[in-house]
């Protein structure tokens, strides 16, 4: 075998013109296909694209803005008539453009504040400090020392703080000589220019003139970024009625809170875009705002209407708007009235609510604060209070207890105990409002007896009841109590649609003899809006209802007509209370016998002939009469609970009445004011609804 050498190479083939052919060939070939796939694309954005790509660049170099906030959608009670509306109202604003100097703007200050009536006395010193030191321009600069500006220079000073020195550094007598005319327009040209600099400013918004829109609208050239609108409010045909459940709306000056401006930027509002604040206004936010003008700029700087605005949608309650406004009326005529009762020193509201027990409608709530001014009393509303106002409620729980009791297996229907005062180890004797003797557990609700809810609360804690002995709880008897007054709605949130609900109370100590408070409604405190959450629950025997103040969304009309139907609320089940049929059934027996037995408590609370039920209740309630943060005062709530007719409820009632009477006063006397309201408010309702 021969060897090959190391550094020999292997000769190279000789290239010739075919080897060049083929290579431009298959260049040719390359280039072509590219060719032919830049034409293909040329030929589907050029001809068959041609309108899309024309208009999405439409789109890229359109700019469209908004026009003002647009009127809100209108509230109706159940029976359509209106409650809250909207009319036109005139606005003078202002728009700062870039191209203006401060200069003009102090000149337009100062002409355009003869013309207007402002709250000039709110002018305040450093607004007066700010029109001035615009006023001296760069002569302002003689405030400020060499070592400053040699600061400024080497960034130890801010343009801010240069600025804020020369404010400071002001003298006095050198704003005193300021005119009148020049003090106005001072707080003229603090209100164009608060905020954000090129913002829309609203300069008047209530009260306008007609000389005053008069002036501005004729000489809106000349009043370079002045300019008037035709803005809304809300009106209330029904005057204060309801009024403070229905919420209310940020004014043009407002704008939406600074507190939720980040929430509200994230869902497409501007920052002078009027809202809802609070409660239903607030609640159905999304419903009521209405859809904004939009406007294309064109070339010439103009505004053309592309898209016509709308007033928001319509809401419908469940609220009976008539209903209401009297019930408000006989509220307001016992409070007053009460205050002439002997013991009533520390007494001063009711709340009252009316709910449909089949499907949570509220018809009607209100609750009414007595107070007096110059030596009269006067009456304001506290509706919200029955949202956030708990209170010690007494013996209306027993209906719940009893139904623990029952599912236990405490006690039995029927069954019979000693209603005697009962005495636990080292504490105090413990009674009903009187010795009741022997009693069964339908004379227990109509008497309203403490001693046998005691009783049947140690068995449920597993012990049995002596004399003098010790009350040891052998199992979890709180957990017991709470699963059904959970489920009735006591110590829970109702879920009501407002934005605001109170829980109450809840106590967190668990001890024997607070077990006994608990099942007698002296533990925990509840919210008038609890209590008809749980009653409305009783009625219907078990199912738990949300409660709502919408019934449906109408689409906005041209007229006072409501539009087409786009929501209807559908009545929102949270629980079934999950006790024995035949033991609710028995409770509902009870609070039977409260309303009709001849020595039942409730006798008379609802006239007989709506064949009633329900249960009073009175607390011993506790307050701060000197204002130390000391509970000092020992008063007495009442309350009352009730539905009728008793086999086909269609309708329930909440009274309460916190700290209707002293408890250690002069005489034995107690205010009815609970009684009398609710005898009005039944007594009325049947009327309207027989």
């Amino acid at each position: 075998m021969k060897k090959r050498r190391l550094n020999q190479t292997k000769p190279k083939k000789p290239v010739t013109n075919k080897t060049y052919r083929n290579r431009f060939l298959c260049m040719g070939i390359v280039f072509l296909f590219f060719f032919m796939v830049i034409l293909t694309r040329l030929y589907l954005v050029m001809i068959r694209s041609e309108k899309k790509y024309e208009e999405e660049l439409t789109l890229l170099t359109t700019t469209t803005v908004e026009g003002s906030s647009a009127p809100r959608g209108r509230i109706f009670d159940r029976h359509g008539r209106i409650i809250v509306d909207n009319k036109a109202s005139k606005v003078i604003e202002y728009q700062k453009s870039k191209a203006t100097t401060k200069e003009e703007e102090l000149a337009l200050a100062l002409e355009v504040s003869k013309h207007l009536e402002l709250p000039y006395e709110k002018l305040k010193e450093r607004n007066l400090r700010e029109y001035y030191l615009a006023k001296l321009g760069k002569e302002a600069d003689k405030y400020i020392k060499k070592s400053e500006w040699e600061k400024l220079e080497a960034r130890k000073l801010t343009n801010k703080e240069i600025e804020e020195l020369k404010l400071e550094r002001i003298p006095e007598e050198e704003l005193k000589v300021l005119s009148e005319e020049e003090k106005h327009a001072a707080y003229l040209y603090y209100l164009m220019n608060q905020g954000y600099s090129y913002e829309e400013k609203t300069i008047k918004a209530e009260n306008v003139r007609e000389e005053e829109y008069a002036y501005i609208a004729e000489h809106v050239k000349e009043l370079k970024g002045f300019n008037t609108k035709l803005d809304w409010e809300r009106v209330y045909p029904y005057g204060d009625t309801f009024k403070t459940i229905l919420g209310t709306v940020s004014s043009a000056t407002q704008g939406i809170p600074l507190e939720e401006k980040q929430a509200y930027l994230d869902a497409g509002y501007a920052l002078n875009d009027r809202v809802g604040l609070s409660y239903l206004e607030k609640q159905y936010e999304s419903y009521l705002k209405g859809t904004k003008e939009i406007y294309e700029v064109r070339n010439s700087h103009e505004l053309a209407l592309v898209k016509e605005g709308a007033r928001g949608n319509d809401l419908v309650l469940t609220i009976d708007i008539e209903l209401q406004r009297q019930i408000e009326q006989i509220v307001s005529e016992e409070v007053v009235a009460t205050k002439g009762e002997a013991n009533t020193e520390y007494y001063n509201r009711s709340f009252v609510v009316i709910q449909d027990p089949n499907n949570g409608e509220i018809l009607a709530m209100t609750g009414k604060q007595v107070y007096q001014q110059n030596g009269q009393y006067k009456v304001r509303d506290v509706t919200t209070g029955i949202l956030t106002s708990p209170m010690t409620v007494g013996s209306v729980v027993k209906g719940a207890s009893m139904l623990t009791a029952y599912q236990a297996g405490a006690i039995t229907p029927g069954e019979y105990q000693v209603d005697e005062c009962i005495k636990i180890a080292g504490t105090k004797e413990k009674c009903s409002w009187q010795t009741l003797g022997t009693i069964n557990d339908m004379d227990a609700l109509a008497l309203s007896s403490n001693v046998y809810q005691f009783k049947a609360a140690m068995k449920v804690a597993g012990a049995t009841y002596q004399y003098g002995a010790p009350f040891v709880l052998r199992n979890n008897a709180f957990e017991t109590y709470h699963h059904i007054f959970h489920a009735f709605g006591l110590g829970v949130k109702t879920e009501i649609d407002l934005p605001v609900e109170s829980l109450g109370y809840i106590g967190t100590v668990e001890k024997p003899g607070l077990l006994l408070d608990y099942v007698m409604g002296q533990y925990d405190t509840y919210t008038p809006i609890q209590l008809s959450q749980y009653i409305s629950t009783l009625a219907n025997s078990g199912t738990r209802y949300a409660p709502h103040l919408l019934k449906e969304v109408h689409a906005s009309s041209e007229t006072n007509e409501l539009g087409e139907v786009i929501y209807t609320y559908e009545p929102r089940v949270l629980n079934h209370v999950e006790a024995n049929p035949q033991y609710i059934a028995r409770v509902r027996e009870g609070f039977h016998a409260v309303m009709h037995y001849s020595y039942g408590l409730g006798r008379d609370y609802i006239n007989n002939l709506y064949d009633p039920s329900g249960k009073t209740g009175t607390s011993q309630s506790f307050k701060d009469n000197t204002g130390d943060g000391v509970i000092d005062t020992a008063t007495v709530s009442t309350a009352f609970i009730g539905y009728a007719p008793t086999n086909n409820p269609k309708v329930s009632f909440t009274v309460t009445s916190p700290d209707s009477s002293r408890e250690d006063g002069v005489s034995a006397a107690s205010s009815y004011v609970s009684k009398r309201i609710a005898r009005r408010v039944s007594d009325l309702y049947f009327a309207i609804y027989p």
